[in-house]
């Protein structure tokens, strides 16, 4: 999430010449933005808050555009006013009916945007992971979701939240390693280090159900507590291990069930792929998760990503239309 989080991401391009066009781009995730400004002497990176998808996103999209273009102030125009500019946008959670790309046309209209196109963020995320190849993409997290594009169309997989699914994720990693901590201190399963790093991380076991529930932040600490799993595992814990492995076996499923719900046929080849600091971060979770993928569909190729989610969000501007991800893609253009 995708973090080892899905952040939000927001990059903008502004030429000054006057044909020129000014890229907002942005890829929406759970646990923060991440901002990237890149002008034709240079970039500059910055951060902005998170795109809720539990508030209406449209708003947030155009405020954070807004914010954007006023403190790192980009001009375009031969005047020092906003040229013309093209707003693309992945979010994490979006909707087709929370997408209403007319309505943030209209709503950025006057600060000369003219075109918009927005995308569930595993959208961006396939085409920075795989361009545009036939396969499946993991995007992993704070939450996690799964896209396999073949010639049978597109199909996700889980991305289902945290109350509900993204196994594998950050969060669902935290979340299993702190219930092998109380299962340890309850004595119900076997002794782990997981429980020090729990108590560390969150304060007393006995209180911890408690005080994690009264905090705002739950989501984001549970699964930064991915990390600690991820370092017990690696110093040879053996519970923690095994949640490590659990994880990537549950992301090896989501693909294999992408892969073939999205039409490949037997022994056909794909490229199969992730995005997300979680698997970067894991070199025991992504090689298991390679090898479990690789036994299973032996003809593909399970290769790291291309290029990074900003490549992703950038292709959502030119996709071709004849791409079976184009439909998942909602656009509106002002009239000449």
């Amino acid at each position: 999430m995708p973090s080892g989080r899905m952040g939000t991401e927001v990059a903008l391009r502004s030429v000054t010449t006057g044909d020129s066009v000014t890229h907002i781009l942005i890829d929406g995730g759970q646990t923060g933005t991440r901002v990237r400004i890149e002008t034709p002497d240079g970039g500059s990176d910055h951060d902005a808050p998170p795109i809720r998808t539990d508030r209406p996103v449209v708003e947030q999209i155009a405020a954070t555009v807004r914010d954007i273009l006023r403190t790192a102030k980009v001009r375009s125009g031969p005047d020092g006013s906003p040229g013309p500019a093209v707003v693309a946008a992945g979010v994490s959670g979006l909707t087709p009916g929370a997408s209403r790309p007319i309505d943030l046309l209209a709503a950025l209209g006057d600060a000369g945007v003219d075109s918009v196109a927005l995308a569930h963020d595993s959208v961006t995320a396939y085409l920075a992971a795989n361009r545009h190849e036939f396969g499946a993409v993991t995007a992993v997290g704070t939450g996690v979701v799964t896209l396999g594009v073949g010639r049978g169309g597109v199909c996700r997989v889980d991305g289902w939240g945290y109350l509900f699914g993204d196994a594998g994720s950050a969060y669902w990693i935290g979340r299993s390693g702190i219930t092998a901590a109380l299962r340890a201190f309850d004595g119900r399963g076997p002794e782990t280090a997981l429980r020090v790093a729990t108590e560390e991380e969150f304060g007393p076991l006995a209180e911890l159900y408690m005080s994690v529930q009264a905090d705002p932040d739950r989501v984001a600490r549970i699964a930064a507590f991915a990390r600690a799993v991820d370092a017990a595992s690696e110093a040879g814990d053996a519970v923690a291990q095994q949640v490590i492995d659990d994880a990537a076996d549950e992301l090896a499923t989501s693909a294999m069930t992408a892969l073939d719900r999205s039409g490949r046929g037997p022994g056909e080849p794909a490229r199969v792929s992730w995005v997300g600091g979680v698997m970067s971060a894991s070199d025991r979770l992504r090689n298991r998760f390679v090898d479990n993928v690789s036994r299973r569909a032996p003809e593909a190729s399970v290769e790291p990503p291309h290029g990074p989610p900003f490549d992703g969000v950038r292709l959502l501007t030119d996709l071709d239309a004849a791409h079976p991800l184009s439909e998942h893609v909602y656009r509106a253009t002002s009239a000449p």
